[in-house]
């Protein structure tokens, strides 16, 4: 098995880290050549929504991720990437690659002096770590989407067939339960 993880911008290394701790290989797309590599997964890490979705568009990777997403590539997305993949952004008009049906809004908690660390429950899992940092909130959902987590009555992870989206980060520090919890789901 083969995780790629989007390398244009963002916490792409910690993602990478966490899979490394469970003996499963990755590759860094930075650019549209990458995507003729073979990969069973993507991740998009968070960062900078707005600059990973223009990035996308420039390096001419943008509809080849969206095509191959929509025909059921499994996708595991934290903070800007599960913006990248809300059909609906509450706070700006753009969409990127809209292929989860969820409505967001970016940065929901306030600014990086809000970010905060929790310990939470995700899919049953107890006591998971939780990062929020500059943290988008999901604030609707389509019928089809799971909510899979909750923090003070706000979701912060989803689950809609193959794609798996949180508003924290899950890959900051070694708990690997959610990183199983996709491969476990997903294949």
């Amino acid at each position: 098995m083969r995780i790629a993880v989007l390398a244009l911008q963002g916490d792409f290394a910690e993602h990478e880290a966490i899979f490394h701790r469970l003996h499963i290989e990755t590759l860094q797309l930075r650019q549209k050549q990458d995507l003729a590599l073979k990969f069973d997964a993507l991740v998009l890490p968070g960062g900078e929504s707005t600059v990973q979705g223009k990035l996308l568009r420039e390096l001419d990777m943008f509809d080849e991720i969206r095509s191959r997403i929509r025909n059921g590539l499994p996708v595991m997305a934290t903070c800007a990437g599960t913006i990248l993949l809300a059909q609906q952004l509450l706070d700006n008009p753009t969409v990127h690659l809209g292929t989860l049906g969820i409505s967001v809004r970016r940065n929901a908690y306030g600014r990086q002096l809000s970010s905060f660390y929790t310990v939470g429950k995700f899919a049953g899992i107890k006591d998971v770590p939780m990062s929020f940092i500059r943290a988008p909130q999901i604030e609707f959902c389509t019928p089809g989407v799971e909510v899979l987590s909750e923090h003070n009555g706000r979701i912060t992870a989803v689950r809609q067939g193959k794609q798996l989206a949180m508003t924290f980060h899950p890959e900051l520090g070694t708990d690997c339960r959610i990183a199983e919890y996709f491969l476990s789901e997903m294949f």
